[in-house]
């Protein structure tokens, strides 16, 4: 389904009107189709009825909260979803990313910022399944997976094995917040998801041969007390 210029649409959930009706007004005026709700109950009879291809959500609001209407989303659909959260709400914004939310932006927001975060959701979920590849090629990176050679801007990066699981994980969630659980648990298995220390480690190492720069990291960006997101580069 899309939007008035073939964009998409849009479902904004949040108790705030004053939230609602700015972003309802500047996703329009970027060619989106765009509804509202204030409150989880009201967004699941609206996604019932209308389909949306994304879902901005508060976290905070009376009766069905965002974390519920993460759970109750998740349970029918893979529609990508964007929390707003408040700043200091790192345990909520960890919540809402293990109940399925895709990406989250801290409130107050800038609004080019959320729109850049709305185009990658959508990019991501339209992106046509292909079919699996033993070769990831993406932005900087290429990434032989029979051979598990990796090259960076064709330079060859030789990694641990723990290394390479760890990065191609990456590779296939790009530009998505991802909680330090949800990477322990993919990489490491189940059973070391409340062993941060791996994560520490395995990233900071991973920089040090990815990185061609000294400075803030440019591939693996820290989301503060909530996990990591890879951007590929050009």
């Amino acid at each position: 389904m899309a939007g008035p210029t073939g964009k998409g649409n849009i479902l904004v959930v949040d108790d705030e009107p004053q939230i609602t009706r700015v972003l309802k007004t500047t996703l329009s005026s970027h060619g989106y189709g765009t509804r509202t709700a204030g409150d989880g109950d009201e967004a699941l009879q609206i996604i019932k009825e209308w389909s949306p291809d994304l879902v901005i959500t508060d976290l905070r609001m009376p009766n069905m909260d965002g974390l519920d209407l993460c759970r109750r989303v998740r349970e029918k659909s893979q529609v990508p979803i964007i929390v707003l959260s408040v700043k200091g709400e790192e345990r909520i914004k960890v919540e809402a990313l293990d109940a399925g939310a895709d990406d989250y932006v801290t409130k107050p927001f800038n609004i080019n910022e959320l729109l850049a975060r709305v185009r990658a959701a959508l990019r991501r979920s339209t992106a046509k399944e292909e079919p699996e590849s033993q070769l990831i090629e993406i932005g900087d990176f290429r990434i032989d997976l029979t051979t598990r050679i990796v090259l960076v801007k064709k330079h060859d990066v030789h990694l641990t094995p723990k290394e390479f699981d760890l990065l191609v994980y990456l590779t296939r969630h790009p530009g998505k917040v991802i909680t330090h659980r949800a990477l322990l648990a993919a990489v490491w298995g189940g059973n070391s998801v409340e062993q941060p220390e791996y994560l520490r480690v395995f990233v900071g190492h991973l920089r040090k041969k990815l990185e061609a720069n000294e400075g803030a990291p440019r591939y693996i960006v820290t989301e503060p007390w909530v996990g990591y997101r890879f951007e590929p580069g050009d």
